[in-house]
């Protein structure tokens, strides 16, 4: 009976170190593509100088370590103590763009600032509304997601359309290998080594690329050994809080993302959680890492639910793996050749590895939707909406482009306008009715005494 109180659970089992590294070394290569690409399109667009590039990438990596062992240890109600990494999201760095575009950088890393502090404000308030984030919600909440990414993804794998290099067959044959080398090793393999079969068909892709010519090392040699990031790399923020507006209101939809993410983990893991607790301490992360992140030059950092997908596929469950993989990012930040010899994978192998964790997610989605009622009237119009609403911009890209500004943040973003869509549903059909209407809704899934859609 003592052993049974005494047992660690998966979440917190230590791994040998081996396998820590190298668990946390396959989390590490399915995202350092997320951070590069970051820095690369905000460099880019605002045409900074090649050393300020690669000071950002440092920074970037940095901070994505940082937060990482705060998620993986949880200090002080900061981090859900959960297998978590963290990355610049997505949307937050195109705003973070429109934003420097429209004034000057300064008030964009301004508007981070705010937009940081602003998720300490509202968190009280947010976490009282946990309970309309059902499974129902939630399942199409990681559907989205799942798309949204393989989308992304799939254009490292292309190329942009309209270019020469657009879908050239090499690029895509490449992809398709890594993602045949990951299915393979896993159906192989066994033991460890099928636990790293997402890895191993990484490394393999790349060899491939090697021996193809598809992947130069010349440029990880050259250059600085050690990168030291520079505080306030634009100079001092301004503060314009006109400006920050879109940034702050994508906040909002960061959050609901940041609870879906919680609850899917917790359940990956089979970790009992309380949204009401867990939650906010994983939004408290992202705040961290997001205001120390603007000090050093970046946009949002935010979890990811990239390795969401390989926690899934491995079965390795314990956050010391992800905290293993803050370390390593940390140590790519630091040591310039490391970071640059990441950065030497190419795109498509990257993207083929990515596809298939991505894939994981939706698998996750409608495993968590299986669990939902559809028979129920409310249910499947929610899903069917909400679903409808979040494909229209990811397949059909610029169709809210006639729309006022702030409508194309929210509409123009899938996840967002699936999820808000889920949401307002949930709530009209489960929460604005009689008591019998009501009861339809399923409660929230992996939490202890959190409450369901239906109180």
């Amino acid at each position: 009976m003592q052993e049974a109180v005494n047992k660690v659970q998966p979440v917190d089992e230590i791994l040998p170190l081996p396998r820590l590294f190298l668990f946390g070394l396959q989390h590490v290569l399915v995202m350092a593509a997320s951070p590069i690409t970051a820095v690369f399109l905000v460099s880019k667009a605002l045409n900074f100088p090649t050393e300020l590039t690669l000071n950002l990438i440092s920074a970037t990596f940095l901070i994505c370590g940082v937060g990482t062992l705060l998620q993986s240890f949880g200090p002080w109600k900061i981090g859900a103590r959960l297998p978590f990494i963290m990355v610049p999201g997505g949307a937050p760095i195109v705003i973070f763009l429109v934003i420097a575009q429209q004034t000057n950088v300064q008030t964009a890393t301004g508007a981070v600032i705010l937009t940081a502090m602003f998720y300490f404000l509202i968190l009280p308030v947010f976490a009282r509304c946990l309970k309309y984030f059902p499974k129902l919600v939630i399942g199409t909440m990681l559907l989205l997601v799942s798309i949204n990414l393989v989308k992304v993804y799939g254009g490292i794998i292309t190329g942009n359309p309209g270019t020469p290099a657009f879908a050239d067959p090499a690029n895509v044959l490449l992809a398709l290998a890594t993602m045949g080398f990951t299915v393979a090793f896993a159906r192989l393999l066994s033991g460890t080594f099928r636990q790293l079969s997402v890895l191993l068909g990484l490394l393999a892709g790349s060899c491939v690329a090697a021996s193809l010519g598809a992947m130069s090392f010349a440029d990880v040699v050259p250059g600085p050994i050690i990168s030291v990031p520079t505080l306030f790399p634009f100079g001092m923020p301004t503060f314009d809080v006109v400006a920050a507006i879109p940034l702050v209101i994508f906040s909002v939809i960061s959050m609901a993302e940041a609870t879906g993410q919680t609850v899917a983990i917790a359940d990956v893991v089979g970790k009992e959680i309380d949204t009401r607790i867990d939650v906010p301490k994983t939004i408290r992360g992202d705040a961290i890492a997001s205001l120390l992140g603007a000090c050093l030059g970046t946009s949002l950092i935010i979890t990811s639910g990239e390795n969401i997908g390989i926690v899934r596929a491995t079965g390795i469950r314990s956050r010391y793996v992800t905290a293993a993989s803050g370390g390593i990012l940390i140590v790519l930040a630091l040591f310039a050749p490391l970071g640059r010899l990441v950065n030497a994978i190419p795109g498509p192998v990257v993207g083929g590895t990515a596809v298939i964790v991505f894939c994981i997610i939706a698998a996750m989605g409608i495993d968590m939707l299986r669990k939902v009622d559809l028979g129920e009237h409310g249910n499947l119009f929610t899903l069917a909406a909400g679903i409808a609403m979040g494909l229209l911009p990811i397949l059909i890209p610029g169709i809210y482009s006639k729309f006022p500004q702030v409508v194309q943040m929210i509409m123009g973003n899938g996840l967002a306008a699936g999820t808000l869509t889920a949401v307002i549903l949930n709530i009209a059909f489960h929460h604005l009715g009689g008591p019998a209407t009501a009861a339809a809704a399923a409660p929230a899934p992996a939490t202890a005494p959190a409450p369901d859609a239906a109180e």
